[in-house]
């Protein structure tokens, strides 16, 4: 069974914040592919963000995960994914109708139990690199919500309590 565990679910709330907590107790963590390409693509002055290009966008996101999941430690305690590859297949998928996510799924396995973050509107907000809103964001949910379990996932919803409570479900959940 794999290492790498991904925390998934609707944007807004809180995989930042709890990737954040695992890390601070010492556990490798991988940052989401969508920031990082929104930054380098301010940098450079390119056009595959979201608002502009979600199509180019999707595309450098899963090479971007697919980078990640070859260069991420294979040993050791658990490896913790903000979002990843199967997230922005699922989303490329819907847009084009490119079947990408068994193939994807079969070369780039993650643990069987994916930590989703439910929807939480008291505490989502919009800021430079999440324009899109609430609506948009159980959008996605909604289809990811759909294809983990497809793919063989057992989704484990994230309670809604502190980020030292939540980190602590994780974990336990983990080591059942």
């Amino acid at each position: 069974m794999s290492t790498f565990v991904l925390i998934s679910g609707c944007s807004g709330g809180g995989k930042s914040t709890l990737l954040s907590e695992l890390q601070n107790r010492g556990y490798t963590v991988i940052q989401e592919p969508g920031r990082r390409i929104v930054q380098e693509q301010w940098g450079n002055g390119g056009s595959a963000l979201p608002w502009q290009d979600m199509e180019a966008f999707l595309k450098e996101a899963i090479q971007v995960a697919q980078t990640d999941y070859s260069t991420a430690p294979k040993d050791g305690p658990w490896v913790f994914f903000d979002r990843g590859l199967i997230d922005a297949a699922a989303a490329l998928e819907e847009l084009t109708g490119t079947p990408l996510l068994d193939e994807l799924n079969k070369t780039h396995p993650y643990h069987s139990q994916v930590f989703f973050t439910p929807p939480w509107p008291e505490i989502y907000e919009v800021d430079p690199e999440r324009r899109h809103d609430m609506n948009a964001a159980l959008h996605e949910y909604e289809r990811l919500e759909r294809v983990y379990p497809l793919l063989g996932y057992q989704v484990r919803l994230l309670p809604k309590t502190s980020v030292e409570n939540r980190a602590d479900f994780v974990l336990e959940t983990l080591n059942q």
